[in-house]
């Protein structure tokens, strides 16, 4: 059978890194209840020059140089961003054209925090299709655009970053050895709309408008929803968190991510942890964690990863990944 191998990863950062105490001056806040409630440190900012396409091209082209690609051998490129640089054409078409790339298909995909996790799940469904080989599946974000400077319950909690992953049809034999995407399973509910939402929209107000959220309304949710889909995974999976070398959750908040991985019973040192250095990066988070790991030697070959994400809306989802 058809399984959709990771082949490399990559990551880009925006040069102005802003901590915690630079907030002092503008809101009411410290590094120490930041970082206590969060588990926050730093985020990156982009800068006039730097763009969700920018960015989403570094990534991109960091994660071919690591596989030992070209644009010329990817057909598809599927950019999860919630802050694209256009109302349209999608940024992804923006990134394959600074690429170089004049062949293949490009399309954005929108499911806020979970978009990076949505995309490994789509690429995947056009790898087994036979639509494409290899795909460039990026998360790229500018959440800084959005964001109401005034609002300490959510300007400290966000940054801005790109993660990029290539993946490309391998064979398998539809066992749990193999290598590749291995189990996805992918959740929304719309009832939770106005507890994490932008206030505007082409539609709506025909502004940008900023990012609104219900902290605590979220975190009550998140908890439940994150079990409930990587259960679904592993039950697709036939394994248990035991089976597992490596959880990359997404990176929005420290408490979240313990208290998740208590309650599945994921050891913590089995947990990939990058909020204290990017903040919430929404769609990049995953693969900026996952690009962190790989580098530094954590995940290798064989190793048997979980990646999760919620999101605005809600959206949630989790894929496990034999890398």
């Amino acid at each position: 059978m058809i399984r959709s191998v990771v082949r490399g990863t990559g990551a880009a950062l925006p040069r102005r890194i802003m901590k915690n105490a630079d907030f002092e001056g503008m809101v009411e806040t410290s590094d120490e209840w930041i970082a206590q409630r969060t588990g926050i440190r730093q985020r990156h900012i982009a800068g006039d020059d730097e763009t969700t396409a920018s960015l989403g091209e570094a990534a991109a082209r960091a994660a071919l140089a690591n596989a030992g690609l070209t644009p010329a051998d990817i057909d598809l490129v599927v950019l999860a961003t919630s802050t694209p640089n256009n109302t349209f054409p999608a940024t992804a078409v923006d990134i394959q054209n600074r690429l170089g790339m004049h062949h293949g298909f490009a399309f954005d995909l929108q499911a806020v925090c979970s978009g990076f996790v949505y995309a490994v799940a789509t690429a995947d469904l056009y790898i087994r299709g036979g639509l494409a080989k290899r795909v460039l599946v990026i998360g790229s974000e500018t959440f800084s655009r959005i964001l109401d400077w005034s609002d300490r319950s959510t300007c400290v909690l966000f940054g801005d970053g790109a993660g990029a992953v290539v993946v490309e049809a391998g064979e398998g034999t539809g066992a749990i050895a193999d290598r590749g995407v291995l189990a996805a399973s992918l959740r929304s509910d719309g009832t939770h709309k106005d507890k994490l939402f932008v206030d505007g929209g082409p539609s709506t107000t025909g502004t940008v408008g900023h990012l609104r959220m219900e902290g605590r309304e979220v975190f009550k949710h998140a908890v439940g929803m994150i079990t409930d889909v990587i259960e679904a995974t592993f039950a697709q999976a036939g394994i248990t968190a035991d089976d597992l070398d490596w959880f990359v959750p997404h990176q929005a908040n420290k408490r979240i991510i313990d208290a998740s991985a208590k309650k599945l019973g994921i050891a913590e040192q089995k947990v990939v942890v990058t909020v204290d250095l990017h903040g919430n990066t929404s769609a990049a988070s995953v693969p900026l964690a996952l690009s962190v790991a790989v580098a530094d030697g954590r995940i290798k070959k064989g190793d048997l990863v979980l990646l999760e994400a919620m999101g605005g809306g809600f959206t949630w989802g989790a894929v496990l990944v034999r890398w």
